[in-house]
């Protein structure tokens, strides 16, 4: 008897929900479905849909195989989880179903990994814990954008069921924050590294000095901070990374798995320096510090041997707090270095560079002198960019010079989208969404050999960007774009196809806070 009041109480409500919809025009609510297995950013390299999804419920746990790192992987996913979700969703070594990071020999390499979802659970498969960190963007594309939400959300949280098997197509996905037009903080720093990681970047490229701002402590020339790092464009306070802040932005990037590659240019673009230290100019004369943006009027004394004293303490000191590969000594827009005295400063320096441990990177005017052994080269160039400077560089990569590929008409993050874009430059052209994405590196360069592209950077120049939200607008929508270039194969680029996945991304955008451009080439929702 109580089963069938129950039973005519359903129906009842049954029946008043079909009337009301019957009255106002309104459909009853669809039932919710989990996203696609191949609508993330970047694409993955195979995907198979399939089977029941997977809920993340109240009694869902982490498990993880593997050792500490592996677990540091489990704990970041478990703190993007739980504000939305509202679930303790423990971190374990054991149990069964729910979801679980498993370290396991495979066709992953080092960053690549399988995802397996079914009604059971979400298994993601890496060789190593950067594969499985990687595994873990994928899985939070897959959940519902509110997921990324500080505040308790409703869910569902389901996870489309099939099997992702993915590696990246170059080993080099990068991303140049100038720190030195502008000042950023470590948290401001810390913030793009983690909007960087949600797409695959594994590159922080930090251009630490300038014309306009010295931001890193070095011991053996004090003044570089504490006065070469005392302004910045227009004349604000500027700032500078103390050994604790620069480690901090290390560590904290390590733990997203990017590596950090940090940046001292030269021996143009030096003012801060030749402003805090008389001694490194020629003349013996320092300069006034410089708030300006014009480029190209300042150079280190090729000729004084304090030049390569200086070098030498300020690369020793910097390698010593740089745990990655690399460091990037610039080497661009040296306008006021005659070319000899720049093959000179080059030969010296590089092999600093390499006595510290460290593997040297230069913007690509560093084939106009001697590249070091197994020294990369990136390129920053236009379309249109002469067929003489082109052809020095294609002749740099034949000869063994790794190439990344930095076009400034395609992926400098800086300039406008279009005339009315209110912040970043347009020195190399307006760069709307669709420009920065529909290009192929492994194409780029005529006659480059296809090994010798070792992938792909988006830098971003600060001379006008201020803040976070000054970044993100000029990042959001192209960054997604420039880190599937790097991931994805090039036979899976179509703009067609892509433009309705980066839509996508919109509300996950909205949800992070993230500060966004509303391109008119991208089919967004409500446009």
């Amino acid at each position: 008897m109580r089963q069938h009041r129950r039973t005519l109480r359903l129906l009842g409500s049954l029946l008043l929900v079909a009337m009301a919809a019957s009255v106002t025009g309104a459909a009853p609510a669809p039932a919710a479905s989990p996203t696609p297995l191949d609508q993330v950013i970047p694409a993955p390299a195979s995907v198979t849909p399939g089977g029941s999804p997977y809920r993340i419920t109240r009694g869902t746990h982490i498990r993880v195989d593997g050792p500490r790192e592996a677990r540091g992987v489990g704990e970041y996913l478990a703190t993007i989880l739980r504000p939305s979700t509202g679930y303790r969703l423990p971190v374990t070594a054991q149990g069964a179903g729910g979801i679980r990071l498993r370290l396991a020999d495979g066709p992953f390499g080092v960053e690549g990994y399988r995802l397996d979802s079914g009604r059971g659970g979400v298994t993601i498969t890496a060789a190593k814990p950067a594969g499985l960190f990687h595994g873990v963007q994928t899985l939070r594309q897959l959940l519902p954008a509110a997921v990324e939400k500080d505040s308790v959300q409703s869910g569902p949280w389901l996870v489309a069921g099939g099997t992702i098997k993915d590696t990246p197509r170059y080993g080099w996905r990068g991303a140049m924050l100038d720190v030195s037009r502008h000042f950023f903080t470590v948290e401001q720093v810390k913030r793009y590294i983690d909007q960087l990681a949600l797409y695959k970047i594994n590159k922080l490229h930090l251009h630490l000095s300038d014309d306009q701002g010295w931001r890193i402590a070095i011991d053996s020339w004090p003044r570089l901070a504490t006065y070469g790092g005392s302004t910045e464009v227009g004349g604000g306070p500027g700032g500078f990374y103390t050994k604790a802040d620069y480690r901090e932005i290390v560590r904290y990037a390590s733990s997203r798995f990017l590596e950090v590659v940090p940046e001292i240019d030269m021996p143009g673009h030096t003012n801060a320096a030749l402003a805090s230290y008389a001694d490194l100019n020629c003349d013996g004369v320092a300069p006034p510090l410089y708030t300006g943006t014009e480029v190209g009027f300042s150079s280190l004394c090729a000729g004084k041997e304090i030049t390569y004293d200086f070098v030498d303490d300020v690369i020793r000191e910097l390698a010593a707090l740089t745990p990655g590969r690399y460091l990037h000594i610039g080497g661009d827009e040296a306008h006021s270095t005659s070319h000899e005295d720049y093959v000179k400063f080059m030969d010296r320096v590089q092999p600093i560079v390499a006595k510290y441990g460290k593997t040297v990177v230069g913007w690509h005017q560093l084939t106009g002198a001697t590249p070091a052994k197994g020294a990369l080269a990136q390129y920053w160039g236009l379309d249109g960019t002469s067929a003489e400077e082109k052809a020095r560089v294609v002749k740099a990569a034949q000869s063994g010079t790794g190439l990344i590929l930095s076009p400034a008409d395609r992926v400098y993050l800086d300039m406008k989208y279009t005339k009315e874009t209110p912040l970043g430059l347009s020195w190399a052209g307006f760069v709307e969404v669709k420009r920065s994405y529909d290009w192929d590196p492994g194409a780029y360069l005529p006659g480059v050999p296809g090994g010798a592209v070792r992938g792909v950077e988006a830098p971003m120049w600060s001379e006008t960007l201020e803040n976070s939200g000054h970044v993100e607008f000029m990042a959001f929508p192209r960054l997604p774009g420039v880190a599937e270039l790097g991931w994805s194969s090039a036979a899976s680029h179509d703009w067609e196809r892509y433009k309705g996945r980066l839509a996508a991304q919109a509300e996950r955008w909205d949800a992070l806070g993230i500060e966004w451009y509303r391109s008119p080439q991208v089919p967004w929702s409500g446009q």
